[in-house]
Order: structure tokens, then sequence, then C-alpha cells
């Protein structure tokens, strides 16, 4: 039997991912969800790290490993050069799980105006704090300064999910969010992954081809007024 070039593609990202590994999808939100995410996070403190996320579509260890020195605001743009993983039990920061995930990514506006005001609060905050204050140069920090336990961004994702009214919406699905609005504006897939850092445009286009049962209608729908 022949293979595809898709095929071996294929075989290359299962031998990657290992036995029985599988990529979880899920649609992620639609452009009035995503707003509600925004509206429902605009006090708080990681607000900037709700924009990136939907905007940039970040992993979450790529946020709470981002440093101050990986971004430029001036020329708009950021560096991913490390990721927060728990490792043996303990928080440490570690090289990107695949070379595509080392990237530069642009900032559009809303994510320089964003930035911009974090570092103002986080300047406060650290000057509030400065007896317990431990710098470690991030950007997404803890309270005192230190990496944040990602059980804590979970447990923020909890409230506003909870406030936008998302139900059971992983935090993971803002970057598929991401993916799927890009692509549903037009951007060419290998734009998008070279912005999220998939290591394969199969990844990029599996996430985007998770239909809504209203997409399937809609679809099926077209297709019924064609031959009728």
């Amino acid at each position: 039997m022949r293979r595809t070039r898709g095929d071996h593609r294929s075989q290359r990202r299962q031998a990657r991912q290992g036995p029985g590994a599988q990529y979880k999808v899920n649609r992620g939100l639609t452009v009035p969800q995503a707003r509600a995410v925004l509206k429902a996070a605009r006090d708080h403190r990681l607000y900037a790290l709700y924009v990136l996320a939907l905007c940039l579509g970040l992993r979450r260890g790529e946020l709470l490993g981002l440093r101050w020195t990986d971004v430029d605001l001036e020329a708009g743009k950021l560096e991913v050069v490390q990721s927060l993983q728990r490792v043996a039990g303990r928080l440490q920061f570690v090289r990107p799980k695949t070379s595509d995930s080392e990237r530069t990514v642009p900032l559009p506006p809303i994510c320089v105006e964003a930035l911009r005001e974090h570092r103002r609060k986080l300047f406060a905050e650290r000057s509030d704090r400065w007896e317990e204050w431990k710098e470690h140069g991030l950007v997404f920090p803890s309270r005192c300064g230190t990496p944040m336990e990602p059980d804590n961004l979970r447990r923020s994702w909890g409230a506003i999910r909870k406030a936008a009214s998302l139900g059971e919406m992983r935090f993971h699905d803002l970057r598929h969010t991401c993916v799927t609005l890009l692509l549903n504006l037009g951007v060419p897939p290998q734009v998008v992954r070279e912005i999220v850092g998939h290591s394969d445009i199969e990844v990029t286009m599996t996430i985007y081809a998770h239909a809504s049962l209203d997409d399937k209608r809609s679809a099926l729908s077209k297709l019924g007024e064609a031959l009728r």
C-alpha cells in the first residue's frame, strides 16, 4: 500500500507525542465570548495575561515564564524563549517544548496597551510590598515577585470563566480561540502556526476543523440550497 506525504507527517507527529497520545481539541470561544472574558478580567491584576492568551495564543507556561527582558514594547514584539513548568515536583524554567515553540511574536496595539498598564500596576505593587518582594523579572509573577503557582492561575481563570458564563471552558481553550479566530479572519494557516508555535500545521488545522453543530448546520443548509 502506497503511503502519502500526509501519512508520513502523521507518523512523525505520533512519534513525537508518544504511543497513545491524543491532542485534545476544543473549538474555543466566539468573538462575543472572548470579549466577555476581557470584560470580566478588566479589573483583575492578570488582565494583560488574558489579553495575551487570547490575542497571541501563548501557552500557560509561556505566559508564566515570560520576562520583561523578553518584551520590547517600543518595537512591539516579544520573544518566547522559556516556559514555567513543574518538573519533579518543583517549578522550573525550561526551554519551550519544540524548536517551533521558540518564536518572535509581534504585539498588536491592544497587547502593548495592556502590558504598559500592567507594568505600571506591577511597579506600584512591588513598591507596596518591597519588604517581601523577590524580584525575578517576570511579567506575570506572584504577589511577592516569585514565579506564579499554576494552580493560582487556574483559580483566577475559574472565577473569570464563571463571570463570563463560559461553563467548563479550559484556560487552554483561549489558545484554541486565537487559532480559530485568526483563521476565520483569513490569516494563512502557516502564519497562524508560526504565531502560536505549533510544531505541525496539521495541529493548527485540527483545531480549526473542530466545527460546531451550528457550523455544520449552516454548511449543509448552503449545500441544500445549492442543490434545490
